[in-house]
């Protein structure tokens, strides 16, 4: 030890307690060996309201699942160690972890309904639109709205509420998928009833807001995944965020082997099928498709991904919208669209459409150059024909009956495909 300077001491200093007394007044070096560890912090999120969109609120999709990120019980990508740090808050979509018990974690997918330039743009344009500023309480600058004051002294959902709004689904809306919308309208405790009363005017501007923006997370809500619908499952909203089951876009599988391919573009037949013919006589019918539309769970079931591109026509009620009523705009037909964009009407939507678009762009991606010989030759052709929309006499359905019955033998019966596996080996279906 280094040398000591300090009065005279007894013979007793070679006691313990007094040498702990002299290094305690005279060692600054022992005293600084000897300090206290300091006490282990728990790192968290920094979370803003900004980042999550809560700064816009009632201008957003809700807070149902503000809870879970506050308490890390969702967290992005696969930062599950102690170095917790948010991802860029310009992207559009994010890979997440969910939690219930702090222990078993699940995969989800965050998104936003728009990217946050889209957002910060459409906020702009309501302040300037609306109060002639660049900045401005985006909830009072909404009230002020001829649209909104309707909804708030609604009592019912009706389709002159809706019209005009950019969301495909509600292009031909009947009172019977509004009705719809109420009941299971996830953001706020469910009331079962077709009527408004039990949302209050913050929730009525944020389902409002929601379907102005993109009508995705309602399409989830409205029809769940537990009922057989191909989305995924919703989990709730926080700001502008929205969290639901995760996957894997279509895209990923255009280079897989070919019984996966088979497998998947027999998924995506039938999910056309299913959104043309099921029990409730709605039918859907996608105004675009991208390789991103579709998604894949991991255990190999295929799914609608991203719903915005969705438009429904309610094949038992009809739309009592028409003419000049679907014409109608305002503020909230423009927030993420062209207010000048020409909107398509009812009746010019054929049966076929989403399966030529989908022959147009994904099949030929996903089944092209995967077999071999005439197999191939025999995909190739029908694709061709379906992409330009069945000129010949043959009808959409045979056609599309002649291709899966092409595919069917194609796909394989094993663990990679778990969605139907082992039942595959004991039933003649697969």
């Amino acid at each position: 030890m280094g040398r000591w300077i300090c009065r005279p001491c007894s013979r007793a200093a070679d006691s313990l307690m007094l040498l702990l007394v002299l290094a305690a007044s005279c060692g600054p070096s022992l005293e600084a060996t000897a300090s206290p560890p300091a006490p282990h912090v728990k790192p968290s999120y920094s979370f803003g309201r900004t980042f999550l969109g809560l700064d816009k609120c009632n201008a957003c999709i809700g807070t149902s699942i503000c809870k879970k990120f506050f308490k890390e019980e969702i967290r992005f990508d696969n930062w599950l160690s102690s170095r917790l740090k948010l991802p860029p808050s310009y992207l559009l979509s994010y890979s997440g972890n969910y939690t219930d018990d702090a222990k078993s974690w699940r995969l989800v997918d965050i998104t936003r309904l728009t990217t946050k330039y889209q957002h910060d743009q459409a906020d702009k344009r309501i302040c300037t639109a609306l109060l002639k500023t660049r900045t401005c309480s985006l909830e009072r600058a909404l009230r002020r709205t001829d649209r909104v004051q309707r909804w708030l002294r609604a009592k019912r959902l009706t389709p002159d509420l809706v019209q005009g709004l950019p969301s495909p689904m509600l292009r031909c809306p009947s009172q019977r998928l509004l009705d719809r919308i109420v009941r299971r309208y996830a953001e706020v405790p469910d009331a079962g009833s077709i009527y408004m009363d039990h949302l209050t005017e913050r929730d009525k501007l944020r389902l409002l807001y929601t379907l102005a923006v993109n009508s995705h997370p309602i399409l989830l809500q409205i029809f769940p995944d537990v009922e057989g619908w191909p989305f995924p499952r919703y989990l709730g909203s926080c700001g502008r965020l929205v969290v639901s089951a995760s996957t894997r876009p279509l895209r990923d599988f255009f280079g897989a082997a070919p019984e996966v391919a088979a497998d998947l573009a027999l998924q995506l037949l039938a999910v056309l099928r299913s959104m043309g013919a099921n029990d409730l006589n709605y039918f859907f019918y996608f105004t675009r498709v991208d390789a991103g539309t579709f998604g894949v769970f991991s255990n190999g079931h295929l799914f609608i991904r991203d719903a915005s591109t969705l438009g429904i026509i309610d094949r038992e009620e009809g739309s009592p919208l028409t003419g000049d009523q679907q014409e109608y705009k305002d503020i909230f037909s423009c927030l993420t669209v062209d207010c000048q964009s020409a909107a398509v009407s009812c009746n010019s939507i054929r049966e076929e459409q989403s399966l030529v678009m989908v022959c147009q762009e994904l099949l030929p991606k996903l089944l092209g150059g995967k077999f071999l010989g005439a197999v191939q030759e025999k995909i190739d052709r029908f694709l061709q024909r379906c992409a330009g929309g069945f000129a010949s006499d043959q009808g959409m359905d045979g056609a599309v009956a002649k291709l899966a019955e092409l595919l069917k033998p194609l796909r394989s019966c094993d663990s990679r495909f778990a969605y139907r596996y082992p039942d595959c080996k004991y039933s003649d279906k697969y």
